[in-house]
């Protein structure tokens, strides 16, 4: 068997899960070192979740063109590299003990790296080796991996914080995120040469520029970066303002994790059945009802339990859907930039939502207006993923043409 015949699409799927659990589950923890580092270093919520928010635009900035990097000379290249500064990033966040290094190192650093190994990258290495008509549920699985490394890594970091200190958690998770290096050996080679159009990579992303639904899909993503980063961030601060342990905002955000393993798998298997820009509008629609039947329950673990099942349902059900969408309309040959520059809107949203949350609560002491603005924008995305053209590019040509 030769080196190349060994990276089979089941090799690349496990691998690549892998990688998005330790690359994802890791960032996800990022809202457990709030309250210590903030208290720590003497700054306040807003400085922290500023860092938070650069991290998050810092991600989507370079996603486009980790991506392009990707669809030229592979994958595992930009994983190998995003795993080095992952570990620089959390090793100076934890050493730097100012406000510097957190903005430094769990800022840029960390959203160099993420970037450099995030969903467009390791989602579009599986839509290239899955069979068209397992392409879905792959991407679904792949997907999972992500919310595996949140449901186990956010009570192991907690955990962690609360036996050594947030400081020597840090380096844990450092070290962690060192095993994304031998797991991208799984994802080595190049994309395939061509697509059936011959298109080039700058014509791609011309033509995408110029599909509306392209356009729809990014206003849409950008809500769930918003969301996403919001929670993600403020969740156990937010519980923990109301006098509940502070072991519950962290179970918290492990239950989303688990619930969203079920929602990726669910949504890559309903994607491969029905239209994903349904399934889509469906999915912020449901955001926004969650969200206001948790701002106007009464405060219990029991209430935030709940909202953690339910929201997990739906959590990052939308990247297997998105990517997928993208990857129907425009094929898999360029996926890694196409999708990274929807991932750029995704991480504008993440930007506001950390950050405004922080500054919420520092100014108001609540983050009730921030819950409100995203309840009005769930229900926006509902409205912009429905009328999208999702019919491939290449299907349209013929008619296209005089």
């Amino acid at each position: 068997m030769s080196s190349r015949n060994w990276r089979t699409p089941l090799v690349v799927l496990l691998c690549g899960g892998g990688i998005l659990a330790l690359n994802m589950g890791i960032r996800q923890t990022f809202g457990l070192f709030l309250e210590p580092m903030s208290e720590a270093l003497g700054i306040g919520r807003g400085n922290f979740a500023l860092a938070v928010a650069v991290q998050n635009l810092i991600w989507g900035l370079l996603t486009p063109f980790v991506g392009v990097f990707a669809d030229r000379y592979g994958t595992a290249r930009c994983l190998v590299f995003g795993s080095i500064v992952y570990v620089c990033g959390l090793v100076i966040m934890a050493l730097g003990n100012s406000a510097f290094a957190l903005h430094f190192g769990g800022g840029v650093l960390v959203g160099m790296a993420v970037a450099a190994g995030g969903f467009p990258l390791v989602l579009s290495a599986v839509a290239r080796a899955a069979p068209p008509e397992r392409r879905s549920a792959a991407l679904g699985i792949a997907s999972a991996g992500g919310s595996v490394g949140q449901f186990l890594l956010l009570p192991f970091a907690q955990l962690t914080i609360g036996w050594v200190g947030w400081a020597m958690a840090l380096l844990v998770l450092a070290a962690l995120s060192a095993l994304i290096v031998p797991l991208s050996v799984g994802l080595v080679g190049k994309p395939a040469v061509a697509a059936k159009s011959g298109l080039s990579l700058g014509g791609a992303v011309t033509q995408a520029r110029r599909h509306q639904g392209y356009q729809l899909l990014n206003g849409g993503f950008g809500v769930c970066g918003f969301h996403v980063a919001f929670i993600a961030t403020h969740l156990p601060g937010y519980v923990a303002s109301f006098g509940l342990d502070p072991l519950v905002g962290a179970s918290a955000l492990g239950i989303i994790g688990f619930f969203n393993i079920l929602g990726g798998l669910l949504a890559g298997y309903l994607g491969g059945k029905y239209r994903k820009k349904y399934l889509l509008s469906g999915i912020y629609l449901g955001r926004a009802v969650i969200i206001t039947l948790f701002m106007i329950a009464p405060k219990s673990e029991l209430t935030v339990w709940a909202f953690s099942a339910s929201i997990g349902l739906l959590w990052l059900s939308t990247v297997p859907l998105t990517g997928g969408l993208v990857g129907d309309i425009f094929g898999p040959r360029y996926m890694a930039t196409l999708f990274g520059i929807v991932m750029l809107s995704h991480q504008v949203g993440a930007f506001f939502g950390a950050w405004l949350g922080g500054i919420s609560f520092d100014l108001t002491g609540s983050y009730d207006a921030v819950w409100i603005i995203a309840i009005l924008l769930g229900l926006v995305a509902a409205a912009l993923h429905w009328p999208i053209a999702d019919r491939s590019v290449e299907a349209l040509e013929p008619t296209a043409k005089p």
